[in-house]
């Protein structure tokens, strides 16, 4: 699936209209709690300022009901304007005669950021005025916001059907990392699933069972697994719903699907339960599993060894109590130790489990979108993919 890129447009006298992911955490007081989002996107608008093009963002923050200021964009052109070392021009409406003045009054290498695409609730509903009045904005779109590219939305898939359509650089690098999953994985293939619910990712596991040679489970999706299998999880979160549906994977690939043999178990869902380490089949009553135990991480290690290619997409347990992280740390560690292999990392938890542990920097791809890697992981088409004009073959 190969799309026109912004290095595919010759930016002179031409103004970007870009559609970035923005939607930063912030406190209470309005401070950004984590500029992860923002530096994906430098790269792209780098590229832009450097090739001359006038450069004017649009994201969406939060989920606001209309107008909200504490989801305005505000505090991310400040931020924005500090990462690229140039003033950032911001307007506080999406459309309107501010807007259309400050986008016309752009020079070569200036940035202007709207306001928030949610406080117009034509956004989500993909209105084709609103998507024409953006469209006066830009003389090209560029989509560089993977994680927003599952939604069709106005400033996604809209604005494409009135200007020519291209990747940013993050988009394009999303699509050639995920799509080697899809289409060209280097064996042996080992995929790490976690996260609460099998639900969540059957239709994942449908399609890398055509491609992976080992898929470990993790999470809470485990003790489903585990049920089916047999083993009594005490008050482990089960998707009771789900069983039939795990028992049948594993019927199909015995020997594909790896489970956990050891848990670690607590005695209440809280970060100071007391908590200890269990054989599957020894979960207690009433107590529940939050973590996979050391004999699984060290199985799951040998695994991992002699991996090529390994995509990871959802934590081995609830990171968020440190006491339960060690499974999720453990994961990152050894993917970060793989030299030979390249590591794709699925967006969503699993994502901000390896920036926890300052091991970013050593695997080969971040996902920037957990929900869009997903669905593309599925087979699905992205709408906002889907709307850029295709690259000449």
């Amino acid at each position: 699936m190969r799309k026109r890129t912004i290095r595919d447009i010759d930016w002179p006298g031409k103004r970007a209209l870009v559609r970035v992911d923005f939607n930063v955490p912030m406190d209470a007081r309005g401070h950004i709690v984590d500029d992860t989002r923002i530096r994906a996107a430098l790269p792209t608008l780098q590229y832009l300022v450097e090739h001359g093009a006038a450069v004017v963002l649009m994201s969406h923050l939060g989920r606001p009901k209309g107008v909200d200021p504490r989801y305005s964009l505000r505090p991310v052109a400040h931020r924005l304007g500090e990462l690229l070392g140039r003033p950032v021009h911001f307007v506080e409406e999406l459309v309107g005669p501010q807007a259309q003045a400050a986008a016309q009054a752009l020079g070569p290498g200036e940035v202007l950021l709207l306001e928030n695409t949610r406080f117009d609730p034509r956004e989500t509903q993909n209105d084709p005025t609103l998507a024409q009045e953006l469209a006066r904005l830009g003389d090209v779109f560029v989509m560089d916001a993977f994680g927003s590219a599952h939604r069709a939305h106005a400033s996604t898939v809209g604005v494409a059907r009135h200007l020519p359509g291209v990747a940013g650089l993050l988009v394009e690098r999303e699509l050639e990392y995920l799509g080697r999953v899809l289409e060209n994985p280097e064996p042996p293939f080992v995929a790490i699933l976690g996260g609460a619910k099998i639900r969540d990712k059957i239709r994942v596991i449908h399609r890398l069972l055509e491609k992976v040679d080992t898929i470990l489970i993790g999470g809470g999706m485990a003790n489903t697994f585990l049920a089916a299998e047999g083993y009594a999880m005490g008050a482990s979160l089960v998707e009771e719903e789900a069983i039939p549906v795990a028992a049948r994977l594993m019927e199909q690939a015995p020997d594909v699907l790896r489970l956990p043999v050891d848990l670690v178990v607590a005695d209440a869902f809280a970060p100071d339960a007391n908590g200890k380490v269990v054989a599957v089949s020894q979960v207690p009553e009433g107590w529940m599993a939050l973590d996979i135990g050391p004999a699984t991480i060290a199985h799951y290690a040998n695994h991992l060894a002699g991996a090529h290619t390994v995509f990871w997409n959802g934590p081995m347990g609830v990171f968020e109590f440190p006491a339960f992280a060690k499974g999720t740390v453990a994961m990152a560690e050894i993917l970060a130790d793989l030299s030979d292999a390249t590591t794709i990392i699925g967006g969503g938890d699993s994502a901000a489990a390896v920036h926890q542990t300052g091991l970013a920097h050593r695997m080969t791809h971040i996902s920037t979108g957990g929900g869009a890697s997903l669905k593309f992981l599925e087979g699905k088409e992205l709408p906002g993919i889907a709307a850029l004009q295709d690259a000449e073959t």
